[in-house]
């Protein structure tokens, strides 16, 4: 359900293009590891990945479950909740690596969080987390890198800006790109394994960023 709404929702907001370097769906049994720059950007995530034939279990904050009709959303989906910050967060990898040996695909942010930033700028990801090389050498899955730009135009900035931001969305339908790189297992220890995955995404991200700066906003003439 929660696919079916961002590709509802998404494509009357703005202006979504998809690249992938690998055809068709991504693999059954696959992490996709994904940059996380604004609120928005899960819905622009999963737009993206219904539109090519997949639609995954996301890993996501456990405060998200508390969200009134969001929170039944997640759960009837079978998404993960993510307990950040605390002794509870690790447990989230046995319901993922359970998930992943039945065939689903995996969605996880390996900066664990949104940037501290209220500009609206697009910038490379941050530094990443080692929940996303923890969960890959668990289950032996291949990671599919993610970038996706444009999510910042839609919501960022104060908790007002953010809300004037979707209502101007269906007017101002800023460019969103989202490219999916091709699939690699991580090799060597946890440190060295979250560091492949944090070049992998960036590079997905630069493709994606200079893809979204190339179709540039869109300017409306006024009526009346």
């Amino acid at each position: 359900m929660l696919s079916r709404i961002a590709g509802t929702l998404v494509p009357a907001l703005g202006r979504l293009s998809v690249s992938s370097e690998t055809p068709g769906p991504v693999a059954p049994g696959s992490i996709v590891a994904a940059n996380h720059s604004s609120l928005a950007d899960p819905g622009v995530v999963l737009a993206a990945l219904r539109r090519l034939g997949t639609e995954p279990v996301v890993m996501a904050a456990a405060g998200l479950w508390r969200v009134p009709v969001l929170g039944g959303v997640l759960r009837s989906g079978g998404h993960i909740p993510v307990h950040r910050g605390t002794a509870r967060a690790a447990a989230a990898l046995d319901p993922a690596v359970a998930a992943l040996a039945a065939g689903r695909v995996v969605l996880i942010y390996g900066e664990g969080g949104l940037p501290d930033r209220r500009d609206s700028r697009d910038v490379e990801p941050g530094a990443f987390r080692t929940g996303l090389a923890r969960l890959a050498a668990a289950s032996g899955a291949p990671v599919v890198p993610l970038g996706q730009c444009g999510a910042r135009r839609l919501s960022s900035g104060s908790t007002a800006k953010q809300l004037a931001g979707f209502a101007t969305a269906p007017l101002r339908r800023p460019a969103l790109h989202v490219h999916l790189g091709a699939p690699l297992h991580l090799a060597g220890d946890v440190a060295e394994a979250t560091a492949a995955a944090q070049r992998a995404v960036t590079a997905a991200w630069r493709t994606a960023e200079r893809r979204c700066c190339r179709r540039g906003p869109r300017t409306h003439r006024a009526s009346g």
